[in-house]
């Protein structure tokens, strides 16, 4: 059983200034500028790309490919699995890598992904969920702005200070709130990096840049929409393993894209599960990465559902869901 240690408050940090008006008005500025940036770099690079203006390298694809993966695994077991959900133990060092590649990712930084992802469990399809697909309505328009607000539109609008109560491990955590504060710095580097790769490759201004648009800008895109995928098709379309009070569903594609997060019913059924792949033919390649970590003696206190709790809830009686 994992345990949460509570360190006292870094000196010098001050909870006030998160709330202030300027900082979250800043905090929707960014938003908006990792939302459509990214999005439109990625029309007009895959444009130049077909017009044969700026067409990528198979190195500079490989290299976005890489960071596709190491950048959606920092989401998947850094922020979600170990951060949000203390699903396992790790040193020091795992949860630095894992925090930073997670923050690469360019979806808000550690602080208040933790703590909007607990909100949306505390409240799963509820007066409350900061991105549920259904307080819209049932007509099929009412639908489409229901799956549009919980994949992109409900971090335009949204704001909370559920952090302070959700949080407070991560605020209270040193290492944690260090990799909270830097996290425009992660961004950059994510997209710096495989521009500087690129470029040293093949000493060429010209594939710094494009490794700055197809690592950084595009796989942050892509990224991106897996991610938000489970937030909006993970729960509209799907099987349910099990019966959560919400409308989370299993989907299979969703699973394959984001290295085992559409598994969504059983991480709802389960949430502080490390695996969420819970048949032997369900994918969970994040869960394969703990398991590894594991076996080389870099995680520990993997939590799992008991055997006769799976049963319970397959057979559909309650399995006591909890965040």
């Amino acid at each position: 059983m994992t345990v949460l240690v509570h360190a006292s408050r870094p000196q010098g940090a001050d909870t006030s200034r998160l709330a202030r008006p300027q900082v979250v008005e800043l905090r929707r500025r960014v938003a908006r500028i990792t939302i459509f940036v990214p999005a439109l770099a990625t029309v007009v690079a895959v444009a130049s790309a077909i017009a044969g203006i700026a067409r990528p390298s198979a190195f500079e694809l490989a290299l976005a490919a890489a960071l596709c993966l190491v950048t959606q695994l920092g989401i998947t077991v850094g922020f979600h699995r170990f951060f949000t959900h203390r699903s396992f133990q790790a040193p020091r060092l795992i949860r630095l890598l894992l925090g930073i590649a997670g923050s690469m990712a360019a979806q808000g930084p550690l602080l208040f992904w933790v703590s909007e992802h607990r909100e949306h469990h505390q409240k799963s399809d509820s007066a409350g969920d900061p991105h549920s697909p259904y307080p819209e309505g049932e007509t099929v328009p009412e639908k489409l702005r229901g799956l549009w607000h919980a994949h992109v539109g409900w971090m335009l609008d949204h704001w909370s200070n559920a952090w302070q109560t959700n949080a407070r491990d991560i605020f209270s955590d040193r290492l944690s709130l260090r990799i909270s504060q830097f996290y425009l710095w992660w961004v950059a580097a994510g997209i710096l990096l495989p521009g500087a790769i690129a470029g040293l490759w093949y000493g060429s201004p010209k594939h710094a840049v494009l490794g700055m648009v197809w690592g950084g800008l595009i796989r942050i895109f892509l990224v991106h929409h897996a991610t938000w995928s489970v937030n909006s098709i993970g729960h509209m379309i799907g099987a349910r393993s099990f019966a959560t009070p919400d409308q989370s569903r299993n989907n299979g594609f969703i699973a394959l894209i984001t290295c085992g997060e559409g598994w969504h019913n059983n991480h709802h059924a389960f949430p502080s599960s490390a695996r969420h792949g819970l048949e032997w033919w369900q994918w969970d390649l994040s869960y394969a990465v703990i398991w590894l970590l594991a076996r080389a003696g870099l995680a520990h206190n993997l939590k799992l559902p008991p055997a006769g709790v799976l049963e319970r809830g397959k057979n559909g009686k309650s399995v006591g869901v909890s965040s």
